[in-house]
């Protein structure tokens, strides 16, 4: 039976068929292969890490407020020399403080954390931090 003689009655071609058929299963991997993807999402929010300061602009000290001022500023901090991960920079934005600093100095690194601007080393990483997991 030809495609013609079977579209005259009402079943589809089979090149129809065999085309739904493909974008079905084309459907099925996609959904297979997101899912793993937002299931790994959470992980590496808690894998990523933030610079302080970001690479670019090593060298330079960390005021009380975040901002990033030259060397030996008077009452600015050094930089921590480790990039911190993400569940310890939540738990520092909850009310702890980063590891291996004192309050005041946690608190400069998460003002210049809270301050990271789209395209700054860690800005991803931070904002992935502040949406909302189901």
């Amino acid at each position: 039976m030809s495609d013609e003689d079977q579209a005259m009655e009402g079943s589809p071609p089979k090149s129809t068929r065999r085309r739904a058929l493909m974008l079905g299963a084309a459907s099925a991997s996609a959904i297979v292969t997101i899912r793993p993807a937002l299931a790994q999402t959470g992980a590496s929010v808690t894998n990523c890490e933030i610079p302080v300061p970001d690479p670019g602009r090593a060298g330079f000290y960390v005021a009380p407020d975040g901002q990033l001022v030259p060397p030996g500023t008077q009452g600015a901090f050094p930089p921590p020399g480790r990039a911190f991960k993400a569940e310890e920079v939540k738990r520092a934005l909850a009310g702890g403080t980063l590891p291996g600093t004192d309050y005041e100095r946690s608190r400069a690194y998460t003002n210049y954390i809270r301050r990271l601007q789209s395209g700054t080393s860690g800005f991803t990483c931070f904002a992935s931090l502040q949406m909302p997991r189901g």
